[in-house]
């Protein structure tokens, strides 16, 4: 039983990364209502159960990625507060706790309660913290490829190398290759494209896609700051000349030293993938008119259980995370 209405979200996160389910009860257990939350069959997902008496239905949620619904169990009917989007999980738990303590703590009623968090959460929700999950995902698996490099090369070929952030065309520009690194917390291995050039090889160089999974990690995961300060420490101990243009291109990226709390690690062995194996847009099968007329794209590609045409350089084998 937990002692009040606030889980912390390391207790949560040791159940998701082990893809267990489990129930925090948040209300005495004679109290009305039950309130509980919830981690979902398998460890996939985040829900707040709260007790409705037989006149109440659950509030209606005009959020779209947060859905209200009604679910019975051990006799009682309840509301069921889960989201759509699992990359806000950890935003989505904070909401949860303000839900719950508002009931709890302060008597409110779930509709009330739910309202008064949207209100003060709204200004929050619609504008995401300095990186996003994703863009925070893409940087954890650059600085791990970094870690590949510098292990091949040295820690300063890793820095002048990581060229992303510069606004070039690929994420490392090595002495014999171009390297492309992607990094998702889905179960297949679907990625973002941008532009018709991010999948195009260079006359002369080989370009190489780096498909990275990623997972919610428990306790045995690696936060993001994590990530960041062990590549700094690595730079500042072995290519300290580098550090100053290391941190400008942390900068660059948009990262922030803010509070960090959400551990990941890799769900699979990363897949290696060369230029010709890729599925992507060529812009010669576009007439001159589209070409003239279109001036970005976008799409997503899956790589799931695609395998290279040729083997890949060992060194970009040894994936880690810092």
């Amino acid at each position: 039983m937990n002692d009040g209405p606030h889980v912390p979200w390391s207790e949560v996160e040791y159940f998701l990364g082990r893809e267990q389910a489990t129930t925090f009860p948040l209300s005495a257990r004679s109290a009305h209502p039950q309130v509980s939350y919830v981690v979902g069959h398998g460890g996939r997902d985040i829900a707040l159960h709260v007790e409705l008496d037989r006149r109440h239905r659950p509030p209606r949620s005009t959020l779209p990625t947060i859905r209200i619904d009604q679910i019975a169990e051990r006799g009682m009917r309840l509301a069921r507060i889960s989201t759509t989007e699992i990359t806000l999980m950890r935003d989505f738990h904070d909401m949860l706790t303000a839900v719950a303590d508002r009931i709890v703590t302060h008597g409110r009623t779930l509709d009330q309660a739910f309202a008064e968090t949207v209100r003060g959460w709204s200004a929050l929700l619609s504008r995401p913290r300095g990186l996003d999950t994703q863009k925070r995902l893409g940087l954890m698996g650059e600085l791990g490829a970094m870690c590949s490099v510098a292990a091949a090369y040295d820690w300063s070929t890793a820095v002048l190398s990581w060229t992303g952030p510069e606004g070039e065309e690929h994420d490392f520009g090595l002495p014999e290759l171009d390297l492309e690194v992607k990094t998702t917390a889905t179960e297949n291995r679907r990625h973002t494209i941008h532009g018709f050039g991010q999948l195009e090889a260079k006359p002369g160089r080989p370009l190489w896609l780096m498909s990275i999974q990623l997972t919610r990690g428990g306790t045995a995961g690696r936060t993001l700051a994590e990530c960041v300060q062990s590549v700094r420490s690595a730079v500042g101990e072995h290519a300290p000349v580098m550090l100053d243009r290391l941190d400008r291109k942390l900068t660059a990226v948009g990262w922030t030293d803010a509070p960090d709390d959400e551990r990941w690690s890799l769900r699979s062995t990363p897949a290696l993938l060369d230029s010709p194996a890729l599925p992507r847009l060529d812009p010669s099968d576009l007439t001159d008119f589209v070409r003239e007329r279109i001036s970005g794209v976008q799409y997503v590609i899956d790589v799931t259980g695609l395998v290279s045409t040729v083997a890949p350089p060992p060194f970009l084998s040894k994936f880690r995370l810092p």
